[in-house]
């Protein structure tokens, strides 16, 4: 599940006429980015969710193989999009991710594919030490004790990537909802868990970060 329904209104006047994941980095519109990772592990299926703008990513998505639902009338959040999107992923773990961000290093999904536990974890989140955040100004949103498990905290930002079991997000009342009202859930349980990512990561959610993703792959040479 690729996201890609936000209105993008931190990129100003970038997303006037065009919705964020067609902003481009390094001449490529950030969904392709994305979708080259997602491609890379052969998934059964990739989804786009749509809602700003939605026709000018579902043109440029057509052919590409990737399912796009719209959310309409209103945008239902990461949590809410995930479940409307169910039908089509199915009821196993699914992996998600974000469409705004660039990756220098090996590709997060299979590294999350590889150490992904079922019997232990509802959920396996890729995270970046905040010194590995290119351009990242925040102290993060996780902590990882020595068994990977995750607890709310400094050190490191959530990528973006995630492996998740779906069960628990019938449990939401609300239709449109953060994953963030998941997590907290399954941290409830100690069930959420984290993966160490080993390269950089930048996330390109303000104009600034388009020449900070530039930047970075141009001196990693990905």
């Amino acid at each position: 599940m690729m996201f890609a329904a936000g209105f993008g209104t931190r990129m100003k006047h970038l997303t006037q006429n065009q919705p964020k994941p067609m902003v481009q980095v390094a001449g490529r519109p950030l969904i392709d980015h994305a979708l080259d990772l997602a491609k890379a592990i052969t998934p059964d299926v990739i989804v786009t969710n749509l809602h700003y703008l939605p026709d000018v990513l579902e043109t440029h998505l057509d052919g590409t193989g990737v399912v796009t639902v719209r959310e309409e009338p209103d945008i239902l959040e990461t949590g809410g999009g995930l479940r409307n999107a169910l039908p089509i992923l199915g009821s196993d773990p699914v992996f998600t991710m974000n469409t705004d961000a660039i990756w220098a290093g090996p590709n997060p999904l299979e590294l999350a594919r590889q150490a992904w536990d079922a019997d232990n974890m509802d959920a396996l989140l890729v995270c970046v030490p905040t010194a590995k955040a290119v351009g990242y100004q925040g102290e993060g949103d996780f902590q990882i004790g020595p068994d990977g498990r995750l607890t709310r905290g400094a050190g490191y930002v959530f990528g973006g990537v995630q492996i998740i079991k779906t069960d628990m997000l019938y449990d939401v009342e609300d239709t449109a909802f953060s994953l963030n009202v998941v997590w907290d859930e399954m941290l409830k349980s100690k069930s959420v868990f984290g993966l160490i990512y080993p390269g950089q990561w930048c996330d390109v959610g303000r104009p600034s970060g388009i020449s900070d993703a530039e930047h970075l792959l141009e001196t990693t040479n990905v």
